[in-house]
């Protein structure tokens, strides 16, 4: 039986062949994840034999792993803010960059007086934005809504784990939303261009959904029909946040520069790169 040390350092130089991004720490995050104990923990354990059922579970994994999936999805879950969220391949991996969308939205939102107001998470995905928001403004109204199916499902799963009342709402952007208004909206849209699609590093390109990746032929779509259509569907004052992408944000002030907006703001990720757009509506 070999033991945990000598499984990490085998397993980190097969991915590292394998050319997978940070080969030693993903065979750690697998393996304490296989094992339910903390990364940490394994070099408090560095000795401990692991069993053949052990080293067989695992080797399936790392097996994955080197054919490029994302250790997020083999694991089915990720932590976002103080929430946990499971994740498969019908919805995006969250990102840093997402998670810094949810705390910026959190600390504007809480300086507003929302108790009881409705707040709806487009394009939810997994659900963490929408989830992470209530769960620290636990007195909004939440709807999550996804034109996939499956992709709300997940959603749903993560309320139901992380104990957060929600409706959920399956549809194409604001069609399901027809005569109802909102105080706070929340959008991670699709917005990679076509080309740029071509182009992802092959993680995310073969295996994240190409449904929540791809915005159009500009990778804008999506912006210019929020310009349209969503004012209608929002209450005075109302406040909107999206996450954009790195190179769109011009695009993306001229979309929204004639609408109903009372102010925007365009604020940048820990790289400097203006990832955010907030929006108030008049």
């Amino acid at each position: 039986m070999k033991s945990i040390g000598e499984v990490l350092k085998l397993s980190a130089e097969f991915l590292e062949e394998r050319k997978v991004d940070r080969p030693r720490r993903s065979a750690e995050e697998l393996l304490a994840h296989l094992l339910g104990v903390r990364r940490l923990d394994l070099y408090m354990q560095f000795d401990r034999p692991l069993i053949e059922s052990e080293l067989a579970s695992f080797r399936e994994i790392l097996k994955k792993r080197a054919k490029g999936e994302p250790a997020e999805y083999l694991m089915g879950e990720v932590e976002f803010l103080d929430c946990r969220i499971k994740i498969n391949r019908s919805v995006l991996i969250p990102r840093p960059e997402t998670e810094i969308l949810a705390d910026l939205s959190f600390k504007k939102m809480k300086s507003r007086d929302l108790a009881g107001k409705h707040l709806w998470d487009l394009c939810t995905g997994s659900g963490c934005l929408g989830i992470a928001l209530k769960k620290k403004l636990p007195d909004l109204n939440l709807t999550l809504s996804d034109l996939s199916p499956e992709a709300l499902a997940v959603a749903r799963e993560n309320a139901k784990l992380n104990g957060v009342e929600a409706a959920f709402e399956l549809g194409d952007l604001l069609v399901p939303f027809k005569g109802r208004k909102a105080d706070a909206v929340v959008c991670n849209p699709p917005y990679i261009s076509e080309g740029e699609f071509l182009n992802l590093d092959p993680s995310v390109r073969d295996f994240e959904p190409r449904l929540a990746l791809v915005g159009g032929e500009r990778g804008t779509e999506y912006y210019e029909r929020l310009n349209c259509e969503l004012p209608l569907f929002l209450n005075p004052g109302a406040l909107v946040f999206f996450e954009i992408g790195s190179m769109q944000a011009g695009a993306v002030k001229e979309i929204f520069s004639k609408g109903p907006w009372a102010e925007f703001e365009i604020q940048s990720d820990w790289a400097g790169h203006p990832r955010f757009f907030f929006l108030e509506k008049q």
